[in-house]
């Protein structure tokens, strides 16, 4: 399982390059058949979690058979530069996260540049709203719900953890009575301040795509849509994991997340991962992968905390 595990991530990780080659490209999780759930695992495929303008909004759910009482939930969200990805990316992702004791959601959200920002942060919110509002009916812990993002969705994990209905991102798909903010965050190599230069202008057209516009034309919008921007006292902790030669998000975006949550004195860390790029293999994926659970484990398991 583990060894598939890695192979599925490494090359959902790498999707996101611009310039993925075409051999990572005929590997892409997307372009294979779908695996089959262990049999340890009851997972539920294409669950409508709420609408998107018009659209049906939906997400794949993992749980352990035989599941004695709530577990904490983890939601998982694909990156693919806000333009691509599905979360059929995240499926095997989320059976281990099942072998860790929690309930996994891998969650589809809308797509630029049909919809620009903040339809992404929208809808994932709705996610998490739904999740909270059918919590009896599968078993989640809604006081215990964290989320796991990579690349443009680790952009939107950290939103999630950050922003709440004071700031206006909320949108209209469903469940409004339910809180979208979460309590743990785990973020791999996601951007944390849109307005930096030092993303530019590498993502430039990424960015356009998303945001609807440059940032010269609208930087109140890149501001808005930066999570370094919406850290307070409040926010969730936060587990960063970033590579310092990465061309997409150079690593001085999770030293600036840091700085802010430290500044607000919000728990959490980062790692920068000396010579690694947008996604990296073994040893490190495994090592990151456990100190990943390590760390929600303390957060979202209040028996496991110290």
């Amino acid at each position: 399982m583990i060894d598939r595990l890695v192979v599925n991530m490494l090359a959902f990780m790498l999707s996101g390059l611009p310039a993925a080659s075409p051999a990572l490209a005929a590997d892409h999780p997307a372009s294979r058949p779908a695996a089959s759930a262990p049999d340890t695992v009851e997972f539920t495929r294409d669950i409508v979690y709420g609408k998107g303008g018009d659209h049906d909004l939906m997400l794949n759910l993992a749980r352990p058979k035989n599941m004695a009482g709530p577990l904490p939930c983890v939601v998982l969200i694909h990156g693919g530069g806000w333009s691509g990805g599905n979360r059929e990316q995240l499926d095997e992702a989320s059976w281990h996260a099942t072998t860790h004791g929690y309930i996994a959601a891998t969650v589809g959200y809308r797509l630029a540049p049909t919809a620009v920002w903040p339809g992404q942060i929208n809808d994932v919110k709705c996610a998490v709203r739904f999740l909270r509002a059918n919590a009896a009916k599968y078993g989640i812990d809604p006081n215990h719900v964290g989320a796991v993002g990579f690349s443009a969705g680790a952009h939107l994990a950290m939103l999630l953890g950050s922003t709440d209905v004071k700031d206006g991102l909320e949108g209209d798909g469903g469940c409004p009575n339910q809180s979208s903010k979460v309590q743990a965050v785990v973020s791999f190599f996601g951007p944390t301040d849109l307005t930096a230069p030092e993303l530019l202008p590498d993502l430039s057209p990424v960015l356009k795509r998303f945001m609807g516009a440059r940032l010269s034309e609208k930087p109140e919008l890149y501001k808005q849509a930066s999570p370094v921007n919406h850290v307070t006292r409040d926010s969730a902790p936060m587990l960063l994991f970033q590579g310092t030669l990465d061309p997409l998000v150079n690593w001085s975006q999770a030293v600036k997340m840091a700085e802010v949550l430290t500044k607000n004195d919000v728990d959490g860390r980062v790692e920068l991962l000396m010579g690694l790029g947008h996604g990296w293999g073994e040893p490190e994926m495994t090592r990151t992968s456990n100190a990943t659970f390590a760390f929600l484990d303390q957060k979202l398991k209040p028996a496991a905390k110290h």
